[in-house]
């Protein structure tokens, strides 16, 4: 059941993002990432009455909530917007590849800054990432011409990181209730965060943008419906197996991503990038099953 779950949580984590990036025609890099927000929150506070309604014990939110779950969002929204930069300049499949490393970064971090030090292994499989982020920028020709979609897709990568220990951490203090209620309660109030922040900056910067989000419904609201569903099957896989082993199962999302890429988007990519690929997919397996 649980790779089930998590096979749907990577299709709809990538139809999202997708979908986004087709919204670049509409929207700009801003305003295409606002609207996984000002969509997403509705939808997940009309979840979580659903879920009151029907007799569900709800969590009770503690002080230490709110900042976790605030800078949670932050980082998700600047990692947002990098990442789909980073599309706009070498495409959605390179620029999701890159944005992947967030593991291997996220095992770093840890390494270095908490004391939780990899194993042989997992530092091999750092190198076998790093090797295939290298081959995917262009090799040795990275050195004269630096690409600009790796820099966005790693910083990218770290913000999602950060987004995603906050969020745990914020999850995990709403105490026992079910992982799928705390995950939808933690969304429902993150994106709200989100829709008012961004939204602040649209209004001073990209006013328009707030317009066309509502102008153009039928397909932004779309990525709102896919963000939720998401998070809520991400949610329900660790509920059912290991976290390990669901993130681990979750990287068949870059299959799901060149697919979508060829099928959909109509990319186009070379032997090098297929081989990139593969080594910073091979790298990040290897972090999560023997760092």
């Amino acid at each position: 059941m649980w790779m089930t779950v998590t096979i749907a949580a990577a299709i709809f984590q990538t139809w999202r993002t997708a979908t986004q990036q087709r919204l670049r025609s509409l929207l700009s890099v801003s305003g295409a990432g606002f609207v996984r927000y000002v969509w997403g929150a509705p939808i997940a506070f009309a979840a979580v009455g659903i879920m009151a309604a029907s007799g569900q014990d709800m969590p009770s939110i503690p002080w230490r909530f709110w900042p976790l779950i605030a800078a949670g969002g932050l980082a998700q929204i600047v990692a947002t917007v990098l990442l789909i930069s980073a599309f706009d300049t070498r495409g959605f499949a390179v620029g999701t590849v890159y944005s992947k490393t967030e593991v291997v970064q996220v095992a770093i971090f840890s390494a270095v800054l908490l004391d939780e030090a990899l194993r042989p292994l997992g530092w091999l499989s750092t190198l076998l990432c790093l090797g295939g982020v290298v081959v995917l920028a262009g090799g040795r020709a990275v050195l004269r011409h630096p690409d600009r979609a790796a820099a966005l897709g790693l910083f990218a990568g770290s913000g999602f990181g950060l987004a995603a220990v906050s969020i745990r951490a914020a999850s995990q203090s709403l105490g026992d209730t079910p992982a799928l209620v705390r995950a939808i309660v933690a969304l429902a109030v993150m994106n709200t965060i989100q829709t008012v922040v961004h939204g602040g900056y649209l209004a001073v910067r990209e006013r328009k943008q707030i317009r066309l989000a509502f102008e153009h419904w039928r397909s932004s609201s779309v990525v709102g419906v896919l963000s939720v569903c998401g998070s809520a099957c991400w949610a329900w896989a660790f509920s059912l197996q290991n976290a390990a082993k669901v993130r681990t199962f979750g990287q068949i999302e870059l299959i799901f991503t060149f697919v979508i890429a060829r099928l959909w988007l109509h990319e186009r990519h070379s032997r090098r990038e297929y081989a990139g690929t593969a080594l910073v997919l091979a790298g990040v397996l290897g972090v999560m099953l023997a760092g």
